[in-house]
């Protein structure tokens, strides 16, 4: 964290009591005119601190923003979150993350204002404006790479969970999207770095609409998306929300690593809006028309066509249809 941040998350810790310029300059090992600048820095963010010689500075107010010293403040992790890379715009949050992954910690995340260039599966374009939440985690699991797509049912989870906790009836599409009444709220993108037999990295890209407005998406996308704010009719703090899903990520993950993936895949499968659904599925050069009966230990989707024959789908895109 920069020494700003730092100044930020005392500040946020003793929100609505003063904190000293002396108290800060000596647990930080700064000089107080330094304190001084970086307080500057923050009310010129929009952060709304009262200043006095005798007392100290005061926070009143924050901005919405999801500034890791904004985040760290109040977060339950121990390795999720740890190390936080923010930034008001970048071209894609997955891409900073496997460009840096060799060189930082597990559990570092990226995160964004929004992006430019944000992407989906399958190449395809994800609109990420101000307001939504676009992050990318990096993990480092002692894994063969086979076993990746686990990752990312185990987000899926941990993304649903999160949006429960506020009182909204989530659920997951295979393979990686969250939905709220059957639009789309939140998209997964998990990119892997491995050799043959081992996973280096894994890149767990989460982007939700919380606070946007969908309205104003491209026509392709609009009649199917949804947001946070828009089902809770107004707008959720976007830090509280990234430090439960943080939370919940952590604590899925850190079951995953001591006891497997069982127990995910079962709330995986008690969450699902695809078991039970007619689906169109296409996976590279073929087209697969059935109704979803399930997931196996891996994550496969597992197809029943028309035909009676069962088919397993590891990768590929899943429409939802009405029953012929």
């Amino acid at each position: 964290m920069t020494i700003k941040d730092k100044i930020l998350e005392k500040l946020i810790k003793n929100k609505g009591k003063p904190v000293s310029g002396e108290q800060l300059a000596s647990e930080l090992s700064v000089s107080r005119t330094a304190i001084w600048k970086h307080i500057k820095v923050l009310k010129d963010e929009g952060y709304m601190i009262d200043s006095s010689t005798n007392i100290g500075y005061l926070l009143n107010e924050t901005p919405d923003t999801l500034t890791p010293g904004e985040i760290k403040a109040g977060l339950k992790t121990k390795v999720i979150g740890k190390d936080i890379k923010y930034f008001k715009e970048t071209e894609s949050t997955n891409i900073i993350a496997r460009e840096i992954a060799a060189s930082v910690v597990e559990g570092t995340i990226i995160i964004a204002e929004s992006q430019t260039a944000g992407r989906g599966r399958l190449g395809r374009k994800w609109i990420s404006p101000v307001g939504g939440i676009w992050l990318s985690i990096i993990l480092k699991p002692r894994i063969e790479p086979v076993y990746a797509p686990r990752i990312t049912l185990l987000a899926g989870v941990s993304v649903a969970k999160t949006i429960q906790g506020f009182g909204i009836p989530a659920k997951i599409k295979w393979p990686n999207d969250v939905l709220i009444n059957g639009k789309k709220v939140c998209g997964i993108l998990t990119e892997i770095g491995a050799e043959v037999d081992i996973i280096d990295y894994l890149v767990v890209g989460i982007g939700i609409d919380a606070n946007v407005d969908t309205g104003t998406f491209p026509e392709e996308f609009r009649d199917n998306s949804t947001s946070l704010e828009k089902e809770m009719g107004h707008k959720i703090s976007r830090v509280e929300f990234v430090q439960k899903l943080l939370e919940e990520f952590e604590w899925l993950y850190t079951e995953f690593q001591k006891d497997g993936f069982p127990q995910i895949l079962e709330e995986w499968r008690n969450m699902s809006a695809t078991i039970g659904q007619w689906v169109k599925i296409t996976a590279q050069a073929r087209t697969i028309y059935g109704e979803a009966i399930g997931v196996d230990n891996e994550g496969a989707l597992i197809v029943e066509t028309g035909e009676g024959h069962l088919e397993k789908i590891v990768a590929g895109n899943c429409e939802h249809l009405r029953r012929p």
